[in-house]
């Protein structure tokens, strides 16, 4: 990109060129070979060709790290509709993924001729089928390939583009080899098959973003789709800044991103930014982030989607829910009720979920509302029992052994009521059979009677129930522990609502769930997201696709998507909370009264709730919101004067 930081690109025509021979990586191309601003480049003459070819890279493609492997899983199916074979994956090499989730394929076709081609360049990859839904085809780039010329890659990218990277630090190392790989890999891909067909690269966050203003600089003559999830710099800048949105047009990126030590992140995600065709975010609220942080507007926005499970009967989901949520009221019995009880058929579970983020993710702001929701229903004197769950990941020693040694007695009490009932059962038929009526309490065994007793002794516990599963690594710093502390949500007895602190996964494996963390979501009642900073948001996404009400706010990409584009969403339970123009305290209230409110809605009225929530998720299926990845491609492959073949 010509010593390019992405603030200013000189303008200048350019026309396709074959890309350099790639027999020897070092090879680099002419000094003045310089990549342009996409949307200033002069466009290449029309041509009708065969069909182009899609490749999606990402680090996360069969690595499964964060958010993004959940958009390219879910949406792989709306793109192999659109693009079957010619729609492929790029990603990095990792055993442990592959292992479970990649199986080989013969190394045949213009993608498997290029994968050999790379290998005897001295770079291994694998080539074969991504074992999700849809079943791509994907490439996966084994990065260690070329550390023994990552001194050489970093030179070339302070050189060409004056990004200027650390010595030591592994994750870049990591994300710099696989840009050169992949530069490597689409380097042969277009010598191959730039002739015959388009070429379309679609790179995803900044770590899959090395390879543009490597490519651009070599005047590769595909097209090339950036899409940033999430501005870096701008989680780092939320996080830290209460006005965070109102001083954005105000912020030095460059003073911020050192600031922070995220410099080199910053550079590369900027170069990646200014050197695609089409630069693409989720959401309005992320655009004006790249517009300030990043000194370039997205072309397109690309809201998230997520494969909607459609049931042939409305009654279908409500039986799971009903379902799950016995499952649930098992972890409630085990967690509360050596302590005190209460009525389960008046009981709701409300949950927040996603990464730590204390701020970011409106954990403050859920916990400060719980408990000024549990002052307003004590006060109403309303009949009803919130247990609140707030799952997360935190460093944790172990589950609390408490914990665990109430859920060994909820079993050992749950073993010997079933002996009981069916030593019981027999004798009542006998009895029944021969015109009896028996007492009861002389049909139970002495045995079976004094262990049960001993397992109602020993499930008794004076304490109040904990607040926490998990013995954290640091509890006295864990801002979530302490703000519960601070607001006295104890689980006394008489507080109608209760709080679960897991800080760890919930899936099967777990002693004290052991359910998918979907099946969770489907147990639950409602979803609380009042994120503070959320470029999407896939956990309230993920809730009514799962048929479960939700609370999102208008700082979350979301949030701001309903507002504008779906106004009635209110109506299918869907809650926009007011965090833009709000402050911390009338949030906190706002949030409160919603879930006050619903937690006054009868039980025909939350039936009618999640069918509404139910029959409105299609919207966000990605045969829908995948249009708008189709119209991104088109504009890039426009930009470069490429006609699809009718």
């Amino acid at each position: 990109m010509g010593k390019s930081t992405g603030r200013s690109i000189r303008r200048r025509r350019t026309r396709a060129t074959p890309p350099k021979p790639v027999g020897d990586p070092t090879v680099t191309p002419s000094p003045t070979a310089e990549a342009d601003t996409a949307t200033d480049a002069a466009p290449r003459p029309i041509t009708t060709r065969h069909e182009p070819i899609l490749a999606e890279v990402a680090w996360e493609a069969c690595n499964q790290v964060g958010g993004i492997y959940t958009v390219l899983r879910s949406k792989v199916p709306a793109m192999v509709d659109k693009w079957g074979q010619r729609y492929f994956l790029i990603g990095p090499y990792s055993h442990a993924s592959a292992s479970v989730e990649f199986e080989a394929s013969p190394l045949t076709g213009p993608v498997g001729q290029a994968v050999t081609q790379l290998r005897e360049a001295g770079v291994w990859a694998h080539y074969g089928r991504w074992l999700v839904t849809g079943r791509p085809h994907i490439v996966l780039l084994d990065y260690l390939s070329v550390f023994n010329r990552l001194h050489d890659i970093k030179y070339r990218l302070w050189e060409h583009h004056s990004i200027t990277l650390p010595a030591n630090d592994e994750l870049i190392n990591n994300v710099v080899a696989f840009g050169e790989c992949c530069r490597l890999f689409l380097s042969i891909l277009a010598q191959n098959q730039s002739a015959r067909r388009p070429i379309l690269a679609h790179f995803h966050e900044w770590m899959a973003g090395v390879a543009i203003p490597m490519l651009r600089h070599e005047q590769w003559p595909g097209s090339i789709v950036f899409t940033t999830h999430a501005t870096l710099l701008g989680r780092y800048l939320a996080m830290n800044h209460p006005v965070f949105y109102d001083h954005l047009p105000f912020f030095n990126a460059d003073v911020e991103a050192d600031k922070y030590r995220i410099e080199p992140q910053h550079r590369i995600e900027r170069a990646a930014a200014h050197g695609s065709h089409v630069f693409t975010t989720v959401s309005d609220v992320t655009a004006q982030e790249c517009k300030y942080l990043l000194g370039r507007t997205p072309d397109v926005l690309l809201p998230n989607g997520l494969n909607i499970q459609r049931f042939s009967a409305l009654h279908e989901f409500q039986n799971y829910h009903r379902i799950y949520k016995e499952k649930i009221h098992r972890f409630t019995i085990g967690h509360f009720f050596p302590s005190y009880s209460f009525d389960l058929d008046k009981t709701l579970y409300f949950f927040t979920s996603g990464r730590y983020e204390y701020r970011n993710k409106g954990m403050d702001v859920t916990i400060e509302a719980l408990a000024r929701l549990n002052h307003r229903i004590r006060n109403a004197g309303l009949d009803v029992t919130v247990v609140a769950f707030l799952v997360t990941k935190r460093p944790f020693k172990n589950i609390n052994v408490t914990a665990l040694q109430s859920r060994a007695m909820l079993d050992e009490m749950q073993t010997v009521v079933d002996e009981v009932k069916q030593n019981l059962g027999e004798k009542l038929f006998l009895a029944a059979a021969r015109g009896e009526l028996p007492d009861l309490n002389d049909s139970i065994d002495e045995y079976w009677r004094l262990r049960l007793k001993r397992a109602m002794h020993a499930w008794r516990r004076e304490l109040p129930p904990l607040i926490v599963t998990h013995d954290l690594v640091d509890d006295a710093k864990d801002e979530v522990l302490n703000q519960l502390r601070i607001c006295q949500l104890w689980n006394q007895k008489h507080d109608p609502v209760k709080v679960i602190y897991h800080p760890d996964f919930i899936q099967p494996t777990s002693p004290l769930f052991g359910m998918e963390y979907d099946q969770f979501v489907r147990g639950c009642h409602l979803g609380i997201f009042p994120s503070y900073y959320e470029p999407w948001g896939y956990t309230p996404l993920e809730s009514i696709a799962l048929g479960v009400p939700a609370i999102t706010s208008d700082l979350s990409g979301f949030g701001s998507y309903l507002n504008q584009l779906m106004p009635n969403h209110e109506e299918h339970g869907l809650f926009v909370l007011n965090r833009r123009y709000s402050d911390f305290y009338r949030s906190a209230d706002e949030l409160a009264d919603r879930m006050f409110r619903f937690a006054q809605m009868g039980r025909r009225e939350r039936v009618a709730l999640r069918n509404n929530v139910e029959a409105f998720s299609v919207h966000f299926d990605w045969h829908n919101l995948g249009q708008r990845y189709h119209e991104a491609h088109d504009l890039a492959l426009d930009r470069i004067g490429v006609q699809q073949a009718e």
